[in-house]
């Protein structure tokens, strides 16, 4: 499972990989889940990646997939950076190794990602 660790992200992080025009033609789930024990997350800071031209948009290659592969393998979670900005991080975990060091917080769904962005009005 990969996800982004704040809501702008993950609406960024559609537009980027599926394109601007999916954010209002295609139907989003926003979902928060809380982890359990935070001890359970690893961290991987930019000078831990193998290449940093993984930090950069691109189609992801074979050497880093097992990178990731491995970090899933070590660890129940794992933050890298995003590739979107080197202000903000994305979360990965194996659904199914992490069943039970993770609860679903809340889950919204819009056919529209403006449902996402509350309104200021009174």
């Amino acid at each position: 499972m990969y996800c982004a660790l704040d809501p702008a992200t993950a609406i960024l992080e559609v537009a980027v990989h599926k394109a601007f025009k999916a954010l209002d033609t295609m139907a989003h789930v926003l979902t928060a889940l809380h982890i359990a024990d935070v001890s359970d997350v690893h961290i991987v800071r930019p000078v831990d990646v193998p290449n940093a031209n993984w930090l950069r948009p691109g189609i992801p290659g074979a050497g880093q997939q097992a990178f990731g592969d491995a970090l899933l393998a070590k660890h129940q979670f794992a933050v890298t950076p995003s590739i979107l900005s080197n202000h903000s991080w994305n979360l990965i975990f194996g659904p199914t190794r992490a069943k039970d060091a993770y609860q679903q917080h809340l889950q919204k769904r819009s056919r529209s990602i403006h449902a996402f962005i509350p309104s200021t009005s009174p």
